[in-house]
């Protein structure tokens, strides 16, 4: 923010919050710009004129999910639906004819009136873009009517027609309306420009609304899921019109901060804006300003408002989402919440005998912001310091305040750098207090103590760091944040660091590798010229071998010496160098991870898809029916896969590997996909086989991005050939041409958009080059064995007919004459659904792979009767029965050190 008031000399203000200005100001200063008290000059920089608030995104998914599970009692609770419309119907049928008349007409002409009375008082008020915002979404509200009108008459399930419809009272041959044009566009309308938010007009909307539902339910021209799916549309159009195009602005400026300081009592001169040194994650943490007085010392001001509470929303409700209840405070917390917090934990700072800025006064800046008033504290961050300022005097009192904080159970929540505040007679203050919590647990103690660990020893390294820390707090104290030291309990700007930190330190690891393969490359070509004779006569295998293994252990020797602890290593050292008991197992902190969570949202899509294919199939009769003799070929098949698998991977890797080992370990993989995404799990073991068989990192990386290299090629080659053969067939659900044209023009328009974006191209290069990385070089030693390469490819082709042949007997065993299909129909079923198997980010492609190849089967002309067990017993047979020997297999290539 630009500064604020007579500063002309740094028209930028204060750059951050490690230049604070100095609390020895010149008294004669502040009485030369007492001619600018009733005058700012400057104000903040220009402000978007609207903003998104998170809190409208989550009433839209409110909404939206409010409308799905409507839908979801009406289609599947019809008893309910239709005992609830009978309840309603004869409780409204008693009601007064006269007492009908006037609530329809009273709601009929309320319905028009209320929106235009409150657009004319927004307009005298000058609030016309509310009135815009207003248009615009009763536009698309009545948009989506339409659409859900038409839906329920042509595509909708009986049940859900049946509970939003009902013949009309003026034609028994029509029925009514399932969604209220007219009304959900009013609802719409008066959301969107803010009438809920004005309690007088908010209680005429209500009224307006239960005379309608009255009047039209007791006429019979709608039911009670109507009515609610009308509201909820109306609502939902609303809260996302408002999230699309943006809320007006209410930020108060710096003229409005000036006029509140003046409210409680202060006679302000100048505000100038402190930016915070870490905009990312202290954005929500309030705007900061340093005003100047008339009379007496300068103070400094945090104001918070709605736009930038919200600031960092969606990172603390996944936080609270993903860790246990201490992560971090409520995601939406109102402003008078916020002012109360940080005063309880400014004040209870104080009394605690810790070093905090004194808060002096608190107010409101109208409805939509809080300033809270500091006593001015001067000095500099902790990042600003120069190394040789930190002394261990320094870092000892840091601890002694965080050993007052503790002493009466109140945790900091954000012990970085930015807020630890060093004045200018070196004392050490702690701010950003806002975060905090008081009466806190023995859990968010040790969270504090080791996130000042972690903060000291980036500035002063991990040995400095601990041993300041045992000399105030004591060896017990220290040694119990052992298991709070892992970065999900650490800031993120914490966490941000030790990444780079990481990357920085594997550059230097690679570096001392590509240098150590180069010094030894020059002595084997000098030993290569001295003994070429003996070798040429002798052909020593044996010393080929030694030698190779002689440049992997100065690789290893060289990776060895380079290689150097993470942070967090260090200071567990240092820490059972005191205490050897020390517990320093971590401890779990996270409730649920990402891919947990996304396994359990594909999983429950992938099994509603399956659920509604088998609600009408019968397997009993099916199963008793079943060809046994075919489910035996599909086992066969199945096995017979692992081999073809191995295959395909050793006709990439020139180096000698055990075929027995990699068969088995292609079992284990069957394991790991259940535990990890399909196209990523089986990249990391296989990687990790070759690399504990003998093959060098790098080109074990090479020889696995070969394999699934050829491997994308073959499946694209294939499914094209299939796809022609399958058009070729005179099979009414797909035509030649447009299955072959269709997926071509597909994949040049991708890459068309891939290539004319530059962020997705740079992206798909950058993953494509990291993962394909030495793959060029790795095929030139595969192209120098032909057999190596015959046996690769072969082993892709006789993969993919195993699961074909599997797919293919699964049918079969289900089906008779009357509802095979081509070879060729199920090997495109099975490529595409394989495909977005290895796409979704589901383990195995649960719910993925069963949708896609149900639905598939059902196009190409199989009966849903037989697609779908079908379907099952592939997916039996090819994932999920595989698991135990998986398992037992993983374990004892663990066990052998093979994994």
């Amino acid at each position: 923010m630009k500064q604020q008031g007579a500063h002309p000399e740094d028209t930028e203000g204060t750059p951050d919050a490690s230049s604070r200005p100095d609390t020895a100001k010149q008294p004669g200063g502040a009485h030369r710009d007492v001619a600018h008290i009733d005058e700012v000059e400057g104000d903040e920089p220009l402000l978007p004129a609207r903003v998104h608030r998170p809190s409208d995104l989550m009433r839209l998914v409110g909404g939206v999910l409010a409308v799905v599970v409507l839908l979801a009692i009406a289609a599947f609770a019809h008893g309910t639906t239709s005992g609830l419309e009978q309840d309603i119907n004869k409780g409204t049928g008693q009601a007064p004819d006269l007492l009908i008349k006037i609530a329809g007409l009273a709601s009929s002409i309320a319905i028009l009136l209320v929106p235009v009375a409150f657009a004319i008082e927004r307009l005298i008020k000058r609030d016309g873009l509310r009135i815009a915002d207003g248009v615009l979404a009763a536009v698309l509200a009545h948009g989506v009517t339409l659409a859900t009108d038409l839906w329920v008459a042509r595509a909708a399930p009986d049940s859900i027609q049946d509970a939003l419809t009902q013949p009309s009272p003026g034609d028994i041959h029509a029925l009514t309306d399932p969604v209220h044009g007219y009304l959900a566009p009013v609802i719409a309308y008066m959301t969107a420009v803010g009438m809920s938010r004005r309690p007088r007009w908010r209680a005429v909307l209500w009224v307006v609304l239960l005379l309608d539902a009255f009047s039209m339910l007791v006429t019979g021209y709608t039911t009670p899921f109507s009515i609610i799916l009308t509201v909820l549309i109306g609502w939902t159009v609303a809260y996302g019109t408002l999230y699309a195009v943006g809320s007006p602005n209410v930020r108060p400026t710096g003229r409005t901060l000036m006029a509140g300081l003046r409210t409680v009592g202060f006679r302000p001169v100048t505000a100038s804006r402190e930016e915070a040194a870490d905009a990312a994650e202290g954005g929500d943490r309030g705007r900061r300003y340093f005003v100047t007085l008339e009379d007496g010392p300068p103070l400094d001001v945090t104001v918070v408002d709605r736009e930038q509470q919200a600031q960092g929303f969606f990172y603390r409700a996944w936080r609270n989402l993903a860790l246990r209840g201490f992560a971090t405070r409520r995601s939406l917390q109102s402003l008078r919440q916020a002012l109360e917090q940080e005063a309880l934990l400014a004040y209870a700072a104080i009394a605690a005998g810790a070093n905090a800025p004194k808060l002096i006064a608190t107010s409101e800046l109208g409805p939509d912001a809080v300033m809270l008033v500091y006593e001015h504290t001067g000095g500099r961050t902790l990042d600003s310091l120069d190394d040789e300022e930190i002394t261990d005097e320094l870092l000892r009192d840091t601890w002694h305040q965080v050993m007052a904080l503790q002493s009466r159970r109140i945790a900091h929540r954000r012990l970085v750098g930015d807020a630890i505040l060093v004045d200018r007679s070196g004392t050490v203050i702690l701010t950003d207090l806002r975060g905090g919590e008081i009466a806190a647990g023995d859990l968010l103690l040790r969270m504090d103590v080791s996130q000042l660990l972690v903060t000291l020893g980036l500035r002063v390294g991990a040995e400095r760091a601990v041993a300041s820390a045992l000399s105030v707090l004591g060896p017990d104290a220290v040694a119990d944040c052992l298991p709070m030291l892992q970065p999900i309990a650490l800031s993120r700007s914490t966490r941000a660091t030790l990444r780079r930190l990481a990357r920085e330190r594997a550059e230097r690891e690679r570096e001392a590798v590509l240098e150590a393969s180069r010094h030894s490359r020059p002595a084997r070509a000098h030993d290569a010229d001295v003994s070429r004779p003996v070798v040429l006569e002798k052909a020593d295998k044996k010393a080929v071998r030694a030698e190779q293994r002689a440049e992997k252990r100065a690789i290893d020797e060289a990776l060895d010496e380079a290689r150097e602890e993470d942070l967090l290593s260090q200071i567990r050292q240092e820490v059972l160098r005191i205490r050897p008991q020390a517990p320093v197992e971590p401890a779990r902190l996270e409730r649920v991870r990402p891919r947990t969570l996304i396994s359990l949202i594909a999983g429950a899509i992938g099994a509603y898809f399956l659920l509604t294919q088998l609600t009408h199939i019968e397997f009993g009769p099916l199963i008793s029916n079943a060809e046994w003799g075919w489910v035996a070929a599909a086992v066969l098949f199945s096995a017979l896969s692992y081999v073809a698998a191995a295959m395909a991977l050793l006709g990439f890797v020139p180096e000698r590997v055990p075929f027995p080992r990699t068969v088995a370990a292609q079992v284990a993989g069957s394991f790991v996909k259940i535990v990890a995404p399909a196209a990523v799990g089986g990249v990391a073991l296989n990687t990790r086989f070759l690399q504990r068989a003998g093959v060098r990192p790098g080109l074990a990386v090479a020889s696995v991005g070969a394999s699934q290299l050829f491997g994308l090629g073959c499946h694209i080659l294939m499914l094209l050939a299939f796809g022609y053969l399958t058009g070729t067939e005179k099979t009414p659900s797909l035509s030649p041409s447009r299955t072959v044209i269709g997926g071509l023009l597909t994949v040049a328009v991708l890459m068309l958009v891939v290539t004319s974006v530059p962020f997705l191209r740079k992206f798909v290069v950058t993953r494509v080059r990291s993962l394909f990385a030495g793959v060029v070089p790795r095929m030139l030693d595969v192209l120098q064995r032909p057999q190596k390469l015959v046996t690769g490819i072969g082993g892709m082709l006789l993969l993919t007919a195993c699961f074909v042949m599997c797919l293919d007997a699964s049918i079969r065993a289900f089906g008779d004459e009357s509802t095979s299909v081509s070879i060729a129909s199920v090997a495109v079923v099975f490529l595409a659904g394989n495909a977005l198997g290895s796409a979704a980010p589901t383990p195995g492609g649960v719910g993925a792979v069963e949708a896609t190849l149900t639905v598939g089967l059902i196009a190409v002309g199989l009966p849903k009767e037989v697609a779908a067990p079908a379907v099952l017993l592939f997916r039996l047979l090819t994932l999920w029965l595989p698991v135990l020997p998986g398992w037992l297999a993983f374990n004892h290539l663990t066990r052998k050190a093979a994994l």
